[in-house]
């Protein structure tokens, strides 16, 4: 029974994770950097872009009632000279869900292809997304084009012809609708079907449409006229022909049931043989499922041994020596593969107080999200009581261990630490707005962001974290987990969990790497308060550099240190509403022109407990524990 309820559960896994790849499998089709107008980075034109992008982002998220109902929406952002303007248009006939799939990587994936050019169009199946300095607001756009034909050469002029009379159809009924989109499909022979689409932006006039479609259908005869399959490419409209179904037809349906026919009348089948017959009819069904259902089984025990394995190997059977630290989940081992690949080993702890629900999280999780500023899972075993987690090995291990060591602290000057702060804030991000899922972390700290050979950050333990619904921003929790000295108040008192919660930790992570000290322990110090405490004083006192770490004398800036101060202030306001989300928390960041609110006074002690004298940390997290809330030092990974 044990072996079918994790057969059943690693199944379920593994349908979610193939859910996921094709959802993902976004098909990239051509992108278009227009190399003569540029912008420099980290200008004003890069600010607004981010903040465009943003905005896009966020309608592709959480709708328009005037805009996404049609699939597409245009906006601007900032003023001339630096204005940017920008569009997404989503095929008419995909869900919601693949829009705002399809908008999400497109805005990252774009600034990936054409990272400085200020005139940029890029087209995916689902999708095509469009930004420039100049406005193209209803204004038909020819160039650039680009040409797809199949390979497979066409009968002649019948199918021409065809193709013709199929594609004016479509751009007829595309003019009668509102997302000015059509498809229409046509018999071709007796067992073959016509299938084409033509859409258009909808910022355009009818007449505009019109044109831009017509233009493109008269292309046909000159890329399209001996192959059986194409498409043609304009910033402001396309079209598409096959032999075979490329768009949601819902008048596809798939085929009912086949059922066995009825005796002849003059046949003569007793009850015993139509039970016999039904008897053989149910094993004939049964047995390949029976066959399948052992195959994945073998696989499964064969992976989940091999795995094992592997880790075992890899670790010297978890010996001492390769242990790297102990965080929350348990224990953290580093191994070294037979091809010399280095990897992380997480293994669960018995007196951890997680189990299995906490590790089918962060699995789960991790296997869908995948970002630069995320560390990434290479695997994992179930094996009774044994979990493992697999890990992308970080040689630099977590950021605890330098900014809060006085003599490592002097490896990052200012420019690693704002370059560890922008890849933290891209990272959360991500979870809370640009993945597939929307992610609240619940436990970001120094000791959950990790760090790669050249220092990059990626935020890692997944095992508290909590998806959201797409339009879902908030919620209440009768178990609250985390650790104290990070957690929001609202969080920690009232168990009200939301993405400005995750803003509050940034924003106290913000301050610890620019003054080198720890908030949960900072009010042990001389100044006897906390770390919150302390900078708002400073802040009120216009003596906001006094918190610096002394190590950055050298290589700060005072005017950017400053505006890191003041958005961690923003960040760790004592009322969530008035928490910038992070998206803002980005362009600022980004930008040296934005204006930014005045800060309110920062919620000053929350989980504040005192250690007695002499008492180790991992004793006094073992006393002060409550509610999964963690107060221990993770050691390094």
């Amino acid at each position: 029974m044990n072996m079918i309820l994790v057969f059943l559960s690693v199944l379920s896994f593994l349908i979610s994770l193939t859910r996921a790849y094709f959802a993902g499998d976004l098909f990239y089709i051509y992108h278009f950097c227009n190399n003569t107008v540029n912008f420099t980075r980290n200008s004003t034109y890069q600010s607004n872009l981010n903040l465009l992008l943003s905005t896009l982002r966020s309608n592709a998220t959480h709708g328009s009632s005037d805009k996404f109902s049609e699939g597409f929406y245009n906006a601007t952002a900032s003023q001339d000279p630096d204005k940017v303007y920008g569009l997404f248009l989503c095929r008419g006939d995909v869900s919601a869900e693949t829009c705002k799939d399809c908008v999400n990587f497109a805005t990252s994936d774009i600034t990936q292809r054409c990272p400085l050019q200020k005139e940029t169009v890029i087209w995916y199946d689902h999708c095509l997304l469009r930004y420039s300095g100049i406005s193209f607001f209803s204004t038909m756009d020819t160039k650039p084009a680009k040409a797809w034909q199949n390979r497979q050469n066409s009968t002649g002029g019948l199918f021409n012809q065809q193709v013709r009379n199929l594609m004016n159809e479509a751009v007829n009924q595309a003019l009668n609708t509102t997302k000015m989109f059509g498809t229409v499909k046509k018999n071709y022979t007796a067992s073959q079907t016509l299938y084409g689409l033509v859409q258009c932006t909808p910022d355009l006039s009818r007449h505009d449409c019109s044109t831009c479609l017509r233009l493109a259908i008269s292309s046909f005869d000159e890329c399209f006229s001996i192959n059986i399959g194409g498409r043609m490419m304009y910033p402001s409209c396309n079209f598409r022909y096959e032999l075979y179904p490329f768009y949601d037809d819902p008048s596809i349906v798939t085929p009912p049931p086949v059922f066995l026919s009825p005796p002849s009348p003059g046949s003569v089948t007793s009850s015993k043989g139509k039970g016999r017959k039904a008897i053989w009819i149910a094993i004939g069904t049964t047995i390949p499922t029976i066959c399948l259902f052992i195959l994945l089984v073998s696989v499964v025990r064969h992976r989940r041994r091999r795995n094992k394995g592997l880790a075992l190997e890899a670790t010297r059977h978890f010996s001492d020596e390769n242990k790297l630290g102990e965080g929350g989940f348990g224990p953290v081992y580093k191994g070294i593969l037979a091809g010399g690949k280095e990897i992380a080993v997480k293994r669960l702890s018995g007196s951890s107080g997680q189990g299995l629900q906490e590790f089918k999280n962060e699995v789960t999780l991790i296997a869908k999200l995948q970002h630069k500023n995320l560390v990434r899972l290479l695997g994992c075993c179930l094996d009774g009581n044994e979990l493992l987690l697999i890990y992308e090995y970080m040689p630099n291990k977590s950021l605890d261990v330098f900014i809060f060591d006085s003599t490592r602290r002097a490896q990052l000057d200012w420019k690693r630490r704002i370059s560890i702060i922008n890849g933290i804030a891209r990272g959360l991000l991500y979870l809370h707005e640009d993945s597939r899922l929307k992610v609240f972390h619940r436990d970001l700290k120094a000791s959950n962001v990790l760090l790669d050979h050249e220092m990059n950050p990626k935020i890692s333990d997944f095992g508290m974290a909590r998806i959201f619904g797409g339009n879902q921003n908030e919620s209440n929790t009768s178990k609250v987990v985390g650790t104290y000295g990070y957690m929001a108040p609202e969080y920690a008192l009232g168990g009200v969990i939301s993405v400005k919660s995750d803003v509050f930790s940034f924003g106290v992570l913000l301050l610890e790497i620019i003054s080198g000290k720890k908030n949960s322990g900072f009010y042990l110090s001389e100044h006897g308060q906390s770390l919150l405490a302390y900078t708002w004083k400073l802040w009120c006192n216009g003596e906001a550099l006094e918190l610096m770490d002394p190590v950055l004398k050298q290589s700060c800036m005072a005017a950017e240190l400053l505006k890191c101060i003041h958005i961690g202030l923003l960040c760790v306001q004592e009322d969530p509403a008035d928490r910038p989300n992070m998206s803002s928390v980005a362009v600022m960041l980004a930008s040296d022109t934005v204006s930014l609110p005045q800060p309110t006074q920062p919620a000053f002690s929350v989980g504040r407990i005192i250690a007695r004298s002499g008492q180790s940390s991992s004793s006094y997290s073992k006393i002060c524990s409550v509610n999964e809330v963690t107060l221990s030092d993770v050691s390094p990974r």
